[in-house]
């Protein structure tokens, strides 16, 4: 049987982090239903600790989360967690942006200008990548 599934991201702050992948990927970021938090935090479902303001609007403290304009049936949804700690070693799986070999430069110098930080460069016969850290460290190809 095959499932549906999504990436799950650990972040310190997983709205800007969610606003910057979107950027980074142009997709979007899935809207929050402020009335619906309210709501909850009115029935003592929820708590105003649970909650916190992002561009303005009342948001889940513990997450964010980006997918395709096309929808989920284009690619999974992209979940960033609120963790307490930092990130402190390299990333056992990341994500690539297939940017194609003729766009690589360019995409590397759109996302560095955006905040991610070139960590290397790698090469494997004819098809090379650059891998890149995002504002909170984590580790990513543009290939």
């Amino acid at each position: 049987m095959a499932y549906d599934f999504q990436v799950v991201i650990d972040s310190g702050d997983p709205h800007p982090l969610a606003d910057w992948w979107a950027d980074a990927l142009g997709w979007q970021v899935e809207a929050q239903d402020e009335s619906f938090i309210r709501e909850l935090i009115e029935k003592g479902h929820a708590s105003e600790d649970d909650t916190t303001t992002h561009n303005g609007a009342l948001v889940w403290k513990a997450g964010a989360a980006i997918r395709h304009p096309d929808g989920l049936e284009r690619a999974p949804r992209v979940l960033f967690q609120l963790v307490p700690e930092p990130k402190s070693v390299k990333n056992r799986a990341h994500l690539d942006i297939r940017a194609g070999a003729g766009n690589i430069e360019a995409e590397v110098a759109r996302l560095t200008a955006r905040g991610a930080k070139e960590l290397h460069r790698g090469r494997q016969g004819p098809n090379w990548w650059v891998t890149l850290a995002d504002p909170e460290g984590n580790e990513f190809c543009v290939s």
